[in-house]
């Protein structure tokens, strides 16, 4: 097709009527409030926001559940490989005449010290030409001085170039070999030691420690239930340790351990069905439960006479919640790195793993030594 037919359905809204970018912005956020309400009147959907994540895991939470409504709202599948259009040009893809984009929250970056509202206001909103979502500074001189909406296309929006996306069967008997390894390792970044032994607290099938800097998980599990229940302690590990403020304007530690252990299992849940291993029903109980446990915490916010303690509705606990959850999941999988591209066109060229993930040197500190690593 002509890049000016994809340019043109790039910029236009509903009814095929072009928005500003303001404009863009307003409906974008409106959209994704109302996913979260969806998420939170029907906790299934919290289920579905992790599915769609555990394929994007490259991408925030917020682009994912933007992702996810816009081609359900079409009648159309999940998308599972997301680019600009000038992204698939170069892999030799153009995408479809009669497409429309689908459209996620960029950030606008600026130099720190230039003048932000100025910077701010120069919004431009197209399906060229532009960062790719999500995309990092790459600078330390760079800061994010507002946000603008972004074009993208899924793979089923192009034609072209065959491109091979290797993906996790979901569902496999089998735990991935080296995921048992590569979660262990996920935990040694964080300067955590993992312990496999048979004398847990109070024979719990798991147990962080942030006194001692350690993980534990019961000898006696197998190789699903080791590697699902690690996972889970690493999302304790990475969100709910001392020092983190973030959870603590919501609870998320001990006063609302419930709200905690729904994050956990979260991340636990999305890093495994990355990696092609389906706990939908052993995670069930847990997400189910947490739109109940998003309201409780609003509810602890109010004092007894109807005014507010705190300042966060449920919109910010959910929204927060979400940040939090995948935010995570991408530190991990970004470590323990499953098969194909997490969402992202331009990963299929990123040089492996480990190169990529060294954003928090270990160097400085003394590497614990884990006791009992399986291979698995």
């Amino acid at each position: 097709m002509a890049p000016g037919d994809a340019a043109s359905n790039a910029d236009n809204g509903a009814g095929g009527k072009r928005l500003d970018p303001e404009a863009r912005i307003i409906q974008l956020t409106g959209q994704l409030h109302a996913i979260l309400e969806g998420a939170i009147s029907s906790p299934g959907r919290w289920h579905q926001l992790l599915d769609t994540s555990a394929t994007l895991w490259r991408y925030s939470g917020g682009n994912v559940a933007l992702l996810r409504a816009q081609r359900e709202l079409l009648g159309l599948q999940p998308p599972t490989l997301v680019a600009g259009y000038r992204e698939w040009e170069r892999h030799g893809r153009l995408v479809l005449k009669g497409e429309h984009a689908l459209w996620v929250l960029a950030p606008r970056m600026a130099p720190i010290g230039s003048d932000s509202a100025e910077m701010a206001g120069s919004n431009t909103v197209g399906g060229r030409g532009v960062e790719e979502p999500g995309a990092s500074p790459t600078t330390t001189d760079r800061k994010i001085v507002g946000w603008r909406g972004q074009a993208v296309f899924d793979v089923t929006q192009t034609e072209g170039e065959p491109i091979y996306v290797p993906r996790a069967g979901v569902g496999m008997a089998d735990v991935p070999a080296g995921l048992w390894k590569s979660l262990v390792y996920a935990a040694e970044r964080r300067r955590f030691a993992v312990d496999v032994t048979g004398s847990q607290r109070s024979m719990s099938s798991g147990f962080t420690d942030f006194a001692d800097r350690r993980i534990q998980v019961g000898a006696w599990l197998g190789p699903e239930d080791a590697a699902a229940v690690l996972a889970h302690e690493l999302g304790h590990a990475y969100l709910h340790g001392p020092d983190d403020k973030v959870g603590a304007l919501y609870g998320s530690g001990l006063q609302h351990r419930g709200l905690a252990e729904v994050e956990a299992e979260s991340v636990a849940y999305t890093v495994l069905r990355a990696h092609g291993v389906d706990r939908g029903t052993q995670s069930s109980d847990y997400l189910a439960g947490w739109a109940d446990k998003v309201i409780d915490v609003e509810r602890a916010g109010w004092s007894g006479d109807g005014k507010r303690d705190g300042f966060l509705t449920r919109m910010d606990i959910a929204r927060s919640t979400l940040g939090r959850v995948t935010a995570t999941c991408r530190d991990i999988l970004q470590i323990t790195q499953p098969v194909g591209a997490g969402g992202k066109l331009t990963s299929l060229q990123a040089p492996s793993a480990a190169a990529q993930v060294d954003t928090h040197p270990i160097h400085a500190w003394p590497r614990p030594t884990s006791a009992d690593i399986r291979a698995k």
